[in-house]
């Protein structure tokens, strides 16, 4: 199974799953990583160097790790022309990340999953009616959950 990372669910990774007292996840992360099966976007890894100060372990380990950080490829450009050409979905990009030049990631992120028929995690929740990355997936018919759906479909128990 290939699974796409958001910036949520690593900060959640990195926020409450210390590596020093969750060694056992760390290890069958690193093991995903190295395998291919957990990727994620160019745009995420931009997004995570625009708050480097904010959250620095994920910055360290986003730059050992930049192999997974992938650029878009032609099919994914497709979606993501599809996701931005829908009126109701246009609003996914804050007004004011485009003004300012902030990086967004998640119509990339619904693209590569969509793309590789893999699962987006992310910790954004499905708002009815809403613009939200899970609403996104839906209409792309791409799977998503997030990080406890990530670790309950590895069968991780810690």
């Amino acid at each position: 199974m290939i699974y796409v990372f958001d910036t949520s669910s690593l900060r959640e990774l990195f926020r409450h799953f210390y590596q020093s007292r969750f060694p056992t996840l760390w290890e069958l992360f690193n093991i995903l990583v190295n395998e291919g099966q957990i990727l994620s976007v160019r745009e995420v890894l931009n997004e995570v160097k625009s708050k480097q100060g904010e959250h620095d372990l994920i910055y360290t380990w986003a730059q050992s790790n930049r192999k997974l950080f992938l650029t878009p490829t032609e099919d994914e450009i497709g979606y993501v022309k599809k996701i931005m050409n829908h009126n109701h979905f246009k609003h996914i990009i804050p007004r004011k990340s485009i003004l300012s030049g902030k990086p967004v990631a998640d119509p990339f992120l619904a693209a590569k999953a969509k793309s590789l028929n893999g699962i987006l995690i992310t910790q954004e929740l499905l708002k009815p009616n809403g613009a939200k990355l899970p609403n996104v997936c839906d209409y792309l018919e791409a799977q998503w959950t997030n990080l406890e759906g990530f670790m309950e479909k590895e069968d991780w128990l810690f």
